[in-house]
């Protein structure tokens, strides 16, 4: 088990490779999740970190959800599957791949942005996951 969290940890460093700014931000996503849903799973792979219960509910990208100019010079890509469209300024892009299940992307570039307001939407979309 031990090598696990070693190969996720070494994984995620890769991740965030020229991204080193915002993975004390990551860190603190990941310490919140994990305490509010502690049987997550983490999967690492090449353009995202994915966070599944029983279906992933949750990914980091650095998915480029707007115009370079309107982005912030450091940042991540929070991604939650919901049950209906968002509708929030916090929002930067949203699509309804199919009826019913809508991808919302949140960009992610301050500690501020970890609030309240979004561990309730992360709740949202894992409460979404498992009932599928």
């Amino acid at each position: 088990m031990g090598e696990d969290i070693d190969r996720t940890e070494e994984d995620t460093l890769g991740f965030f490779d020229g991204h080193r700014r915002v993975y004390p931000l990551y860190e603190s996503l990941l310490e919140r999740l994990l305490r509010q849903h502690p049987q997550t799973r983490v999967r690492v792979q090449k353009s995202q970190i994915s966070f599944y219960g029983r279906h992933m509910y949750a990914c980091v990208s650095f998915l480029r959800p707007r115009r370079k100019a309107e982005l912030p010079e450091s940042y991540f890509v929070l991604t939650l599957g919901l049950p209906y469209p968002l509708s929030s300024d916090r929002v930067a892009a949203k699509t309804e791949p199919y009826p019913g299940r809508w991808t919302t992307h949140i960009v992610v570039s301050e500690p501020a942005d970890l609030d309240g307001e979004l561990f309730g939407w992360v709740e949202q979309a894992y409460q979404f996951a498992e009932r599928k």
